[in-house]
């Protein structure tokens, strides 16, 4: 079903175990050999694979409109950046070297013994992405698993399946041997934990929600995973900040793609001195907001389903319940809800602590920088946060404080650029992301020693 239109867009196959089972075999009897193709020649199919997806770009676009709800100008820079993300990860293993040791470099060890470290795949990979980003966050764990010489076994969020087997079509294309990828869709409660378990599934990559992401630690057992998980990154405003900056970075930050991001600004924690005057200019800037349909390339556009809209709408009627007062917003239509700002918000509201991956954004006043990081590390997450400030000498003291996997000094909290290493902690995930760490999270170390004669 599309989010912001009736009727059903397409449908998927709703994979058996034993058919999920049939694909990760398929996977593991390639594997070896993928392993050992060129690393030159697995570029150039990365590289071909690249080009496919560029050359369907408005194609991949009007499915992601359709089937996810996002404009058509941020779907066609989603199929941008994953082109370049493709072909940067290709060149970032090419430029990756192994390294010698020597054996005298320790105390009491020969000149004769030499170590020649390698890195080498883990065997089958198994990458489940989300409905929010459906080809860049696939492709954010394909090209990596791929270039390192693993196979993948790949399950695209059930809304955004449609985008990812238009992501396959494109592989094809591109000349990869059959098995190398396969694209498994279906039901989490039938396949999930069971593609988890699997013996012949060597690593997991998973973005998704905090609880399923906890499941799948403990179903996973033994195996390395990483895990992208959620976020209720904090927008912190001192009272020295450049207050228009801050208003610009807030506002596209808390309501680009109606807030369905992890990475969104999804609370405000501003000092009360400056307080009034932010409030005023964040008003403003949100009923500018465009809102409606994707398809008129609108800012604030339905959100996925209409659970996740229930679910953003019982967090603003509990606030205002509790005495937050409603600054703009509170209009729903459907799974439309319109951009919702709230003021005076307390710790015992749930909009404080809940991610609402909605567009709705609670404003908390705090008297101190100390009090800010004290609201800020109460959060069962740590992804990422944002602090408004002139005083840079403040912010590395703030950012030295906060317990998250990233801070943006005076810049919307945001993944990328995607060679920047990308994670978070507590709630918020497992691992590190961004190029070269998902290749290394992908491969493990291997020691040859090549004993000399003296």
């Amino acid at each position: 079903m599309s989010p912001y239109k009736e009727g059903v867009v397409g449908t998927v196959q709703a994979l058996s175990q034993e058919e999920a089972a049939a694909a990760i075999q398929s996977a593991k009897q390639v594997q070896k050999e993928w392993a050992k193709v060129p690393l030159q020649e697995k570029a150039d199919l990365l590289y071909k694979w690249a080009d496919e997806l560029l050359a369907m770009q408005d194609e991949l676009a009007q499915t992601m409109m359709l089937e996810v709800g996002k404009s058509l100008k941020d779907a066609k820079s989603e199929v941008q950046r994953t082109y370049d993300y493709i072909r940067y990860t290709a060149q970032e293993a090419l430029h990756t070297n192994g390294e010698s040791m020597r054996g005298d470099r320790f105390p009491g060890g020969s000149s004769s013994k030499v170590g020649i470290v390698d890195r080498v795949p883990l065997g089958v990979i198994l990458a489940i992405s989300p409905f929010n980003y459906p080809v860049n966050l696939s492709a954010s764990k394909l090209a990596p698993a791929l270039i390192s010489g693993n196979t993948v076994i790949f399950k695209p969020a059930t809304q955004g399946a449609l985008s990812g087997i238009k992501m396959m079509e494109a592989f094809d294309r591109a000349g990869f041997p059959a098995g190398v990828v396969n694209i498994v869709t279906g039901r989490g409660s039938v396949i999930g934990d069971f593609l988890v378990e699997h013996k012949d599934i060597s690593m997991v990559s998973f973005t998704g929600g905090t609880k399923t992401g906890e499941n799948l630690a403990k179903v996973a057992g033994m195996k390395p995973v990483v895990l992208e998980l959620g976020g209720k990154d904090p927008g912190i405003v001192r009272e020295d900040a450049d207050l228009d900056k801050a208003v610009k970075n807030i506002i596209s930050g808390a309501y680009s793609y109606s807030g369905q991001r992890c990475t969104a600004i999804k609370r405000v924690l501003v000092h009360d001195n400056v307080a009034n005057d932010l409030v005023a200019r964040l008003q403003a800037e949100v009923e500018k907001l465009a809102v409606g349909s994707p398809e008129d390339g609108n800012t604030v556009v339905p959100l996925i389903d209409s659970k996740s809209a229930d679910g953003v709408q019982a967090l603003i009627d509990d606030a205002l319940e509790k005495g937050a007062t409603l600054i703009a917003g509170n209009k729903r239509e459907g799974n439309l809800i319109h951009p919702t700002l709230l003021d005076h918000v307390t710790e015992d509201m749930d909009v404080a602590w809940v991610e609402p991956f909605g567009p709705v954004l609670p404003v908390i006043r705090v008297g101190s920088d100390e009090e800010a990081i004290e609201i800020a590390n109460k959060s069962e997450y740590g992804l990422q946060a944002s602090i408004f400030t002139r005083d840079v000498d403040k912010a590395f003291y703030i950012a030295n404080e906060l317990e998250t996997g990233a801070v943006q000094i005076n810049g919307r909290t945001e993944r990328g650029p995607d060679h920047f290493p990308f994670l978070g902690v507590k709630g918020s995930g497992m691992g590190t992301q961004g190029i070269a760490n998902s290749i290394l999270s992908m491969t493990r170390e291997k020691l040859t020693v090549l004993n000399l004669d003296k």
